[in-house]
């Protein structure tokens, strides 16, 4: 059966529907900077490849970063951090902005790409790390996982969007400096939220502390190689929807299409979050994958636009319950001192994922068809699950 009445619950508590508000508006760029870079360097006369690379370098910055930052967060707060992002984010989007209308060279544009992307502000993993602070009932906890993974999924709705509609009435150099001035505006925004005054976690470095941190809990290395996994099949994903809507001489329908994908993930993780289960997170886990992997299929067959388009949201409906799966377990399994570390572990392995999914898919292009790479991204699911099965374990939740 299911209930949206927990969710009333999880947001009357004091400060937990404020710092969701307040978090909306950083968080966009999230859904707006992987395509609108995609399509800037197209436009710019980039390839497939090249463009893969560029916004591969973008989520590898990010990826490899977000730990560090995670570490610092647990340590001194998140607002000196945040600080610091909200205004090297934004610059470093301007800069790449202009290094791509310019014709930089990819080795030139590459490394400004990385710089971006490892300054984006880390408000998701604040956010998370808030809740996990806020909330000791399980059910409430993954409730509000839940919760914050369908706020992440609007944006993906939201972004693409955003990023059609700015590209179709101005150029995709105006999405990148929209994403630019929605990452500044949100993060002040979310600076001054009042849930951020809870924040009871500063803590003065410990030189005792291990250097692997979050990285020492017990199954969380099993569940980053699955995360990384089937984040690669979003990478390819979100490179082959670019592709398919190119072939069919609609290159704005992209965006609409990963709109259409993210609304049914959203749909999908509202189910899942609003009723309580009972079998171990990993058999959660592998059987979620297994249904990702088998939601991909319709759309390495499938090639009239009208029925393609349905199935790309059938096909999101299966994306969140890994998203929401791997939320719990770290908020369940690593100490809590250590916990925006072991989310932010957890990104790192996501943004990998991503970014050598965009980049294996650009290169297939240059050989093959978007068919080709949706079934390189259903053969990747269906590898995670089988990975999950065998090595992730953990307990009822």
């Amino acid at each position: 059966m299911f209930s949206f009445s927990r969710y009333a619950v999880v947001l009357a508590v004091p400060g937990v529907k404020e710092s969701f508000w307040a978090s909306l508006l950083g968080r966009l760029p999230i859904g707006m900077c992987g395509l609108a870079l995609l399509l800037l360097t197209q436009a710019a006369g980039g390839t497939y490849a090249s463009s893969g690379l560029v916004t591969g370098a973008y989520v590898t910055g990010l990826a490899i970063i977000a730990p560090l930052l995670g570490r610092l967060i647990d340590r001194l707060g998140p607002r000196p951090v945040l600080r610091i992002c909200s205004i090297a984010y934004p610059t470093a989007l301007v800069l790449l902005t202009i290094a791509v209308l310019q014709h930089l060279s990819l080795w030139g544009v590459a490394p400004i790409a990385a710089c971006a992307g490892a300054s984006l502000p880390p408000i998701t993993v604040s956010q998370r790390a808030l809740l996990r602070r806020k909330l000791n009932d399980d059910q409430l906890l993954t409730t509000a996982l839940t919760l914050d993974a369908v706020v992440i999924e609007l944006i993906f709705v939201t972004g693409p969007l955003l990023v059609a509609s700015l590209v179709a009435l101005a150029s995709p150099a105006a999405a990148l400096l929209a994403a630019a001035v929605s990452a500044l505006a949100g993060s002040t925004l979310y600076l001054r939220s009042a849930s951020l005054g809870d924040w009871d976690s500063r803590q003065l470095p410990d030189p005792s502390a291990p250097f692997l941190g979050a990285l020492r809990t017990p199954g969380l290395p099993y569940l980053l190689v699955a995360a990384f996994a089937y984040a690669t099949v979003f990478g390819l994903v979100e490179i082959a929807l670019a592709a398919y809507a190119k072939s069919i001489g609609k290159p704005a329908l992209a965006g609409v299409l990963l709109g259409l994908m993210s609304v049914g993930s959203a749909a999908a993780g509202l189910a899942y979050g609003s009723r309580h289960w009972h079998r171990p997170l990993g058999h959660r886990m592998s059987g979620s994958l297994l249904l990702m992997g088998l939601g991909l299929v319709p759309l390495v067959l499938i090639n009239d636009p009208r029925v393609f388009t349905v199935c790309s949201a059938l096909a999101g409906a299966t994306m969140a319950p890994p998203l929401i799966i791997q939320s719990t377990y770290i908020a369940k399994t690593v100490a809590v001192d250590q916990i925006t570390e072991g989310f932010t572990w957890s990104a790192t392995a996501l943004l990998c994922g991503v970014a050598v999914g965009l980049a294996l898919g650009g290169v297939l292009l240059e050989y093959g068809t978007a068919s080709h790479v949706m079934a390189v991204a259903v053969a990747c699911s269906l590898a995670s699950a089988a990975w999950a099965d065998r090595k992730l374990h953990a307990p009822a939740i």
